[in-house]
């Protein structure tokens, strides 16, 4: 029966970033940090769900889940784009609306609740393997910890994320178990990401 690595060794990988090796070609990712120029990991999207609170008026308050159209149905301005927005700037875009002509000085707050539009994929040598909703800042570790950690057969170093870049997927090889013993860093990953983890050939 397959087992997990043990939990400290993936805890240990939160704590280094190396070169990857891209289609033959090598290619540096950065260290953990915020998602990359051009890509808002907490913009809004289709299927995502948020809570607004409008203070004093609690017939305006309640959870929302963004339609298909990338809207919502908001009580008094009806049909609210908020697709690509961040909660802040969604809170503001009720908060106009309401100021005109219905309610001055709303005080409106939005708290995402959950980030369905945005996924990443773990697939491979991992326990469980599958689609994870993608969080604000998510590593390699954490993706493969929620897959349950690598199966005994894993090949970690040769551990694999298919990005979309400029319009085309861009194989990167990232060495995790370099991470686990510090002689590279965790590496941060991008909604949509597919991590893919192979068996080991000895």
């Amino acid at each position: 029966m397959r087992r997990a690595a043990p939990l400290a060794l993936l805890l240990a990988l939160a704590a280094c970033a190396g070169r990857q090796v891209s289609e033959g070609s090598e290619r540096a990712l950065a260290p953990a940090a915020p998602a990359a120029e051009g890509v808002d990991a907490s913009a809004l999207g289709p299927g995502d769900v948020f809570e607004v609170r409008v203070y004093g008026e609690p017939d305006l308050s309640g959870g929302y889940r963004v339609g298909p159209k990338g809207d919502i149905v908001f009580p008094l301005c009806r049909r609210v784009s908020v697709s690509g927005l961040t909660a802040n700037e969604v809170a503001e875009k009720l908060r106009a609306c309401l100021a005109d002509g219905y309610i001055r000085n709303a005080q409106v707050s939005v708290i995402v609740k959950e980030y369905n539009s945005k996924k990443v994929f773990v697939f491979g040598e991992v326990q469980k393997p599958g689609t994870f909703v993608y969080e604000d800042g998510m590593t390699i570790v954490q993706a493969v910890t929620l897959a349950g950690g690598f199966t005994k057969t894993a090949a970690p170093n040769s551990t694999s994320v298919t990005r979309l870049v400029d319009g085309q997927e861009v194989k990167i090889r990232i060495p995790v178990q370099d991470i686990a013993v510090g002689k590279a860093a965790n590496v941060n990953l991008h909604p949509g990401d597919i991590v893919f983890v192979p068996e080991s050939l000895f």
